[in-house]
């Protein structure tokens, strides 16, 4: 019990509280994962059986550090916890009772790509236009379908999606869907929302696995429960039927994967589920500074929708937060790289205690120039994965198909790779024969006599050669499985023979691979070390676990949602303009606008010591020079919370007016060169300057259903204001007003809270 000395109070309290329903509302940088690992050891100090805990994670990162550091508190019989992703969990038991929904137990789990090129020549057989049915909608959708447990045949009977459908032109989906399945079900596959679908379909429709999982799994655990979805919530929920010894441990204020499909209802209305159901707050922020969390509160203060709750530092107050301002996101890109390096020189840190963040992927290439330009080492993260290279899907693809012949995707991607003389109409004659006669091109493969007219020479040499490796795979380990394939397939001699920079990479790729597959092999703390398991470990990496090599001694740059679950000294969060950071398509409801404030909290709270925040007055976008606002999100910051750094210059011009600056940097700019507006009907950027608005006494928002050009208005923040136009249509319209203080703003009425203070 010595651990539990270690936590404060209601950490304690959340650890030893091991019976019942529990929800552990965790702020950012409270110590959650610490929280998870010792309740988890405390369930097994006090005499529960590690076979009958379950633990779910969302990466599997987040698993391994937990189950390594439960093994450092009991010891090995941590080893027998179910533990790891939804994914990885339930791709293991479904393993066990696949054949109970007609799937062999040796599935494969497609990826991404598999999914696509699937989907691309069901499209081609189809004759459908590529371009309204794209791929990634196609998916998208059929996803969509699969988290909210819409199978393909509730798909076409919904009239509500069949007349979305055919009202947008794309009436063929439900045919697309339904074939998809069909046709993922003969190559034995599932993808990666399946595990989720086919295990809830398992429980649905097999009362007696059901009862054997409840009584199995009688302690649960949820990690980031804010981050479930539909079909996530109702596995957890009938596992928890029988003893209701739940525990969910998350934060709704860091709920930012909707496009995911995550419901941030599921932890907003858990108490609804379990009316029994203790509730513990984790508020101490161990993370970050006094400052950087003060800011953090000041904004999510701002969202209606929430779990209230007190975060608080006890560290140092910290530097304010600096807020910067560039004249375009070049200019922006230089500021943040100077800094960084006048940081780093004059406290003498590391480059990888550096990290930039962004809202979308697009706005790297600024910043990286500016690394660049000052040769500073840096590292994008959510690029190209090291299990996405081109050789190493290959090599992956022999591997799969020695453990599923039947996977068509596997089969085609390697059946004439290296060359062996069977091309691609060859391949397509042998998929035209299994579709004719409802078999798998494997078993076209291997009874060519029987199904082909002209079977290519190469082919019984090279169902031999599968064969021969199913053979081997049964009696060697993993490594010596993997090298076996490596070699007798030809995909080590072929990228062996080419001597170019880029064949010499991929070679060293392939040894890369198989050096983490010997690592593998050799790991204490797994049991079954098949190249199999490898393979299932490989397919269920989520976009966290991949190439997150936080070690190496470089600046990182990536987008807020890459960045949850990390944390550095010093971090940048820039881009901070309307319809940027919020997107344009958060401003529609204001579900989407709280989700966008939840990432900036999410952004902001990555930060230890040092918290820079910028954003740009004009930007380039699809070759347009655009001017920029400030993101309303810098004025629901407590001022007394900021340094502002507003130091930087146009290119030309010494005036101290801002707008006069704006033009005369847009006239030096070689791509651009729009004109200056008259001085008449010049614009006065909002400036977060501004001396903050003391509301009026009787200040309460009006209705504004009414409101008119010509009347004056008051506003919380902005002050008082004139309306100067009006524009859109219910519920969307926009009022442009003219504030005394701060000059003209745009404001979505919906949202506004203004006051109407005279008519005229």
């Amino acid at each position: 019990m010595d651990y539990l000395a270690g936590l404060n109070s209601e950490q304690r309290a959340a650890v030893q509280q091991i019976h019942g329903p529990v929800m552990i509302i965790a702020g950012a940088g409270s110590g959650k994962t610490r929280v998870i690992t010792f309740r988890v050891a405390h369930l097994i100090a006090s005499g529960v059986d590690p076979f009958n805990i379950l633990v779910l994670t969302f990466t599997n990162k987040a698993a391994r550090e937990m189950r390594e550091r439960i093994m450092h508190l009991v010891g090995a019989e941590a080893k027998n916890i179910w533990m790891g992703t939804f994914h990885s969990v339930f791709a293991k038991l479904l393993r066990v009772e696949a054949d109970k929904i007609g799937y062999p137990n040796n599935f494969t789990i497609y990826d991404t790509d598999d999914s696509k090129s699937v989907l691309r020549a069901i499209l081609k057989e189809m004759n459908l236009d590529d371009k309204l049915y794209q791929v990634n909608f196609v998916l998208n959708r059929i996803s969509a379908a699969k988290n909210n447990l819409i199978s393909w045949q509730a798909y076409q009977q919904n009239e509500q999606l069949q007349a979305d459908d055919f009202s947008s032109g794309r009436g063929m989906m439900g045919k697309i869907f339904e074939t998809y399945v069909q046709r993922c079900y003969r190559a034995g596959a599932m993808d990666f929302d399946d595990l989720l679908f086919k295990t809830n379909e398992l429980l649905r429709d097999h009362p007696d696995v059901l009862n054997k999982y409840q009584h199995k799994f009688k302690y649960l655990m949820v990690d980031e429960y804010q981050d479930t979805n539909f079909s996530q919530y109702l596995i957890v929920k009938k596992l928890a039927a029988v003893n209701e010894n739940i525990c969910v441990v998350g934060d709704d204020a860091q709920s930012i994967y909707a496009f995911r499909g995550a419901n941030i209802q599921n932890i907003l209305n858990f108490e609804k589920d379990y009316p029994d159901l203790k509730v513990f707050k984790l508020e101490q922020n161990y993370r970050s500074t006094q400052n950087i969390v003060n800011v953090a509160n000041s904004i999510i203060a701002n969202n209606k929708e929430q779990l209230k709750k007190n975060v608080f530092s006890e560290k140092e107050t910290g530097d304010r937060i600096k807020v910067m301002r560039a004249f375009s996101d070049n200019e922006e890109g230089k500021i943040v790289a100077e800094g960084i390096m006048q940081e780093r020189s004059t406290k003498g840190l590391k480059w990888n205690n550096f990290a930039i963040l962004y809202r979308t992927n697009a706005q790297s290439r600024s910043m990286e120039e500016a690394l660049r330009k000052l040769g500073i080492p840096y590292k994008i993260y959510g690029g190209l994965s090291f299990y996405q290279r081109k050789e190493i899907k290959d090599l992956i693809a022999y591997f799969r198909l020695t453990f599923n012949p039947n996977d068509e995707e596997a089969l085609k991607r390697v059946i004439n790779y290296p060359k062996r003389g069977i091309g691609d109409t060859s391949v397509d004659n042998i998929i035209v024969s299994a579709d004719k006669h409802g078999i798998t091109p494997w078993e076209v493969i291997t009874n060519s006599a029987q199904y082909l007219q002209r079977a290519p020479a190469a082919l019984p040499a090279f169902a031999t050669m599968i064969q021969s490796f199913q053979v081997l795979a049964k009696t060697q380990s993993a490594y010596e499985t993997a090298l076996y394939i490596a070699q007798h397939s030809g995909v080590l001699k072929d990228l062996y023979e080419d001597k170019s920079v880029e064949g010499l990479n991929r070679y060293e790729n392939i040894q890369e691979l198989l050096n983490g597959i010997k690592e593998f092999s050799e790991r204490e703390d797994i049991e079954e070390k098949g190249l199999e398991v490898f393979m299932q470990d490989v397919a269920l990496l989520t976009n966290d676990d991949k190439d997150k090599d936080k070690d190496a001694d470089t600046v990182s740059l990536m987008t807020i949602h890459s960045s949850k679950g990390l944390e550095f000294p010093n971090v940048y969060v820039v881009g901070l303009e309307e319809n940027l950071f919020p997107s344009q398509m958060s401003l529609n409801s204001r579900s989407d606008l709280e989700e966008e404030r939840r990432l900036f909290y999410v952004a902001i709270t990555r930060a230890e010591h040092k918290l820079s925040l910028s954003y740009a007055t004009s930007r380039f976008k699809f070759g347009t020079l655009i001017n920029c606002e400030p993101s309303r999100f810098l004025d629901e910051i407590d001022a007394q919370y900021l340094e502002l750094d507003f130091t930087a210059k146009p290119a030309t011009g010494n005036s101290n007016n801002y707008d006069d600056e704006r033009v005369a940097w847009s006239r030096s700019d070689s791509f651009s060169k729009p004109k200056p507006k008259p001085a008449s009907t010049q614009v006065k950027t909002t400036s977060i300057l501004a001396k903050a608005h003391v509301p009026s006494a009787n200040f309460k928002p009006s209705d504004t259903t009414n409101l008119q050009v010509g009347m004056e208005v008051e506003h919380e923040r902005f002050g008082f204001g004139k309306v100067i136009s009006m524009e859109g249509n219910k519920p969307d319209i926009k009022a442009t007003i003219f504030f005394k203080e701060i000059g003209q703003k745009q404001l979505l009425l919906k949202f506004a809270k203004l006051h109407i203070v005279t008519n005229s």
